[in-house]
């Protein structure tokens, strides 16, 4: 009897945990995001913070930050989803002219660094933010086209990512949180597993 308890417990254990026995962070649709790979943008933001000034900054820690990055990675990966739905190319000279646009922007190279810290971007994830932010702007230049308002696009861009990424399937490793289809973010849970919800006031 102890040992089929025994059994049983261990097979209880796997069911709740599920993918966080894996090296599985998150998966969108087919693509997998390992917790490797989440755990190595998470360690070069830490290693970039002390490398600059961040007294006047308020950045995320903890569970926040693995939440945040593991957010930017879905998200990226999203965009390049509804690039290759809408067939919208992105070539490397486009990348490199966004980039010293940007790098231009924040005050040349030697403030890039704080400037990226101050935004939770790793170095090593800078090419892919800068390519999703190719990607958003032809994205936003299509929508205008089209007759969407200036000043409803950015909602409009929103919904489109929200509404892919819930086309493409979201699935978070319960460790790191839950996926919010509607806001389009990964979410704390509590004790319960349960997603956190705000105080109703």
């Amino acid at each position: 009897m102890k040992k089929i308890l025994a059994v049983l417990t261990i097979a209880s254990a796997l069911l709740l945990t599920g993918c966080s026995q894996t090296n599985e962070a998150a998966s969108v649709g087919g693509f997998k995001i390992t917790q490797t790979q989440l755990q190595g943008s998470i360690d070069a933001v830490m290693a970039e913070r002390s490398k600059v000034d961040i007294t006047q900054m308020q950045l995320e820690s903890g569970d926040a930050l693995n939440r945040g990055q593991l957010r930017f990675k879905i998200l990226m990966h999203t965009f390049d989803e509804i690039a290759k739905e809408l067939k919208i190319e992105v070539t490397t000279s486009q990348v490199e002219s966004k980039k010293a646009s940007i790098i231009e922007s924040v005050g040349g190279k030697t403030e890039l660094p704080k400037n990226l810290v101050n935004a939770a971007i790793a170095q090593q994830d800078f090419d892919t933010y800068v390519r999703a932010i190719v990607i958003s702007e032809a994205i936003t230049s299509a929508l205008g086209a089209s007759g969407v308002a200036e000043e409803e696009i950015a909602t409009k861009l929103g919904q489109l990512l929200s509404a892919k990424a819930k086309q493409l399937g979201v699935k978070i490793n319960p460790r790191y949180g839950v996926w919010d289809d509607v806001a389009g973010d990964v979410v704390a849970t509590n004790v319960t597993g349960d997603a956190v919800k705000p105080s109703a006031k």
